[in-house]
């Protein structure tokens, strides 16, 4: 018996011996990291100095770039806020959900033809980081869906968020930045100013709160949109400090979002969390007003056009100790709908095998491998002329939109207006090459009307 005994101990040793690797590599692995999109709105290509900007310094932002990689060919969604979120949620293209413009009220809306509010059946990033474990937050600006007379958007909670704090254009507006029950007032207890900072503090404390567990969050601020409402001096007098289009309003504006960067980043750092932590910047499209293109970076358009300058973002990502620092890509095409399938293979999120998006898984490229994209990138914006005669002028761009590889070609969905640019070579759009590039310009004008067709349309009457 007692020789039986020896030999059943002598099994277990080995066996845990056996286990022992196994054990240690469970426990050395690292958890899954948490995530934090930060979503500017209409900041420009040439707003901040890692990008060349020279309105303000922003060191806060640069210093993220200098940490993290920077891509110089990141695209929007499209050109205006409700379509371009809706595209980074679902990680498709928006008007598969009946997104072509910002959601207003009911009656622009269906004039418009487009939808009240995102369905709660669409697919939604944050529901697929709830259901694999994460705490999810979202903390700014929402625009898809509430607000004005839409009453009837779903929750915060009907597309995977835990918790949220969001504007006036949203199902579930924060009191304390909704006053009036309009887009902010200065009856706000936390005045127009302060609103980043107020963000950037709800994220901070909520992923305190979740320590030990990884954590999925939008930050997702209103600046640098107009109005810009610096704080001046003291304390707010009724008035604007300065003319809320101009310039100088802008840089205080700009100034005081990357002080607000920074405290995140700090922030981050003080929790011990600014190591497993991915950290996106990017925004939702172009800049307007644009101070004479500089807001573009040399990019022809502006927000509300699917010229460059409407859709190439700034796009600086971070995750100390496996996105290499302090570099630049400019060969690799990114796309808002990538954002999706890529964050979550970087943080071992099973996407459900019935969801089917957009987007390309494009991981490689954040972990430090360029390559280009082997999927056309498609834009649509507007489907009549009630919402959609802006810009003016030479930012006034076709409705449609298709980039393969180096060409990038624009046109209505009637086939007019055609446009092709090297947009590798002529990033600026300036040299029109439809005419004597006719083969190129069949192809891609085919691959263009074909996908605005497998659309779905709402009649506007």
């Amino acid at each position: 018996m007692r020789q039986i005994g020896l030999v059943s101990s002598l099994v277990c040793i080995t066996l845990l011996f056996s286990l022992l690797p196994a054990i240690a590599q469970r426990k050395a692995a690292p958890s899954q990291p948490n995530i934090i999109v930060i979503l500017t709105d209409d900041m420009g290509y040439g707003d901040i100095g890692a990008y060349g900007g020279r309105f303000v310094p922003t060191p806060q932002i640069d210093r993220l770039a200098a940490g993290g990689l920077k891509l110089t060919q990141y695209y929007s969604g499209a050109p205006i806020c409700s379509p371009s979120r809706a595209s980074i949620l679902t990680g498709m293209q928006p008007g598969k959900w009946n997104f072509t413009t910002f959601l207003d009220t009911q009656k622009h809306n269906k004039d418009a033809e487009q939808i009240d509010y995102l369905t709660p059946e669409a697919p939604s990033m944050a529901r697929f980081f709830k259901n694999a474990g994460y705490a999810t937050g979202h903390f700014g600006k929402w625009h898809m869906g509430g607000g004005r007379d839409v009453t009837n958007a779903p929750g915060f909670a009907q597309y995977g968020f835990d918790e949220h704090a969001s504007t006036y254009e949203s199902p579930e507006p924060d009191p304390a930045i909704t006053a009036t029950n309009w887009i902010w007032s200065e009856k706000d207890s936390i005045k127009r100013w302060d609103r980043t900072k107020y963000f950037v503090d709800k994220t901070l404390d909520f992923m305190k709160r979740h320590k030990g567990q990884p954590c999925f969050i939008n930050l997702w601020p209103d600046d640098v949109h107009t109005p810009w409402v610096p704080k001046v001096e003291t304390e707010y007098t009724g008035k604007f400090p300065m003319n809320p289009q101009e310039e100088a309003a802008f840089k205080r504006v700009l100034q005081e979002y990357d002080v607000q960067i920074g405290r995140l980043l700090d922030g981050l750092k003080a929790l011990g969390l600014a190591e497993n932590t991915i950290i996106i910047f990017t925004s939702d499209n172009g800049a307007l007003p644009t101070f004479g293109g500089t807001r573009s970076g040399g990019l022809r358009g502006s927000k509300l056009s699917l010229y460059e300058g409407g859709i190439r973002m700034p796009f600086i990502v971070s995750w100390p100790g496996h996105i290499p620092a302090n570099k630049t890509d400019d060969r690799s095409e990114l796309h808002a709908t990538d954002l999706l399938p890529t964050l979550s293979k970087l943080a071992g999120v099973k996407i459900p095998e019935n969801y089917h998006g957009d987007g390309v898984d494009r991981s490689g490229i954040l972990l430090g491998k360029p390559s280009l994209r082997k999927r056309e990138m498609f834009w649509e914006y507007g489907r009549n002329d009630i919402a959609y005669n802006y810009p003016k002028g030479n930012d006034r761009s076709p409705r449609l939109a298709v980039r393969s590889g180096e060409w990038k070609l624009l046109m209505d969905a009637d086939g007019s207006k055609t446009e092709l640019y090297n947009i590798v070579k002529d990033p600026a759009e300036t040299i029109n090459l439809e005419a004597t590039e006719a083969k190129i310009t069949k192809e891609l004008s085919g691959k263009l009307v074909a996908w605005w067709q497998s659309l779905p349309k709402l009649n506007a009457h």
